[in-house]
């Protein structure tokens, strides 16, 4: 599909910070002897669990974007399918996980953990939001003309990398809210620990490629 070819690539690379931001919550690494506060593994285990299935949908999605942006046959509907389900799964997951953060409330006996979960929760949402748009964006591109799909792709593409800026503060945000006894609480449940290792790995072949 020449002239889209290289704004699908440019697409992967925008979204290739997504597996990144799941990492922020599912990154635990457990070194303390002294247990954190039960109530807190408790709300640990409600973030924790939701975790797993929102990585893999993202981690899918971001694939799926990955895996088009070298096809330079691919037809404009086949393309715009594509986007639709990956930008739909995105917006699914990061909702889900926003979700998990406000059902689980704010972290038992830390201070300023209202704040620190409220950030975190905000941020998710809103990416959930802006890849809906996204979606919705795609969805009504042209796809029987192509050069006025290959346009309305680069404007989809550069409203992307405005929306990895977006994921980039909900790092930060997550990252704020992992410190300390939450950290060495999500370090106490399975379900970090595995998304964290398939997260990880997923990372490292985003930024290798």
């Amino acid at each position: 599909m020449e002239g889209t070819d290289p704004v699908n690539k440019k697409l992967a690379a925008a979204l290739s910070g997504g597996a990144v931001l799941v990492m922020a919550v599912s990154g635990c690494s457990d070194d303390s002897d002294k247990g954190p506060d039960p109530k807190l593994v408790s709300w640990a285990k409600t973030v924790c669990d939701a975790v797993p299935a929102q990585s893999t949908k993202i981690k899918s999605a971001n694939a799926s974007i990955a895996a088009i942006a070298t096809d330079s046959n691919l037809p404009p509907k086949s393309a715009q399918k594509t986007y639709v389900e990956a930008f739909q799964n995105l917006a699914d997951g990061y909702k889900a996980l926003a979700g998990a953060l406000d059902t689980a409330g704010a972290p038992p006996g830390v201070d300023g953990g209202a704040k620190l979960q409220q950030d975190a929760s905000k941020n998710l949402a809103g990416l959930s939001t802006s890849y809906a748009e996204l979606k919705k964006k795609v969805d009504g591109l042209d796809t029987k003309d192509q050069g006025k799909f290959a346009k309305g792709l680069k404007e989809v593409a550069i409203q992307t990398k405005e929306v990895g800026k977006q994921g980039d503060n909900g790092t930060q945000a997550l990252k704020r809210l992992e410190q300390g006894e939450v950290k060495e609480a999500m370090a106490k449940q399975p379900s970090c620990k595995v998304a964290a290792s398939a997260t990880a790995q997923t990372t490292g072949q985003a930024t290798t490629g």
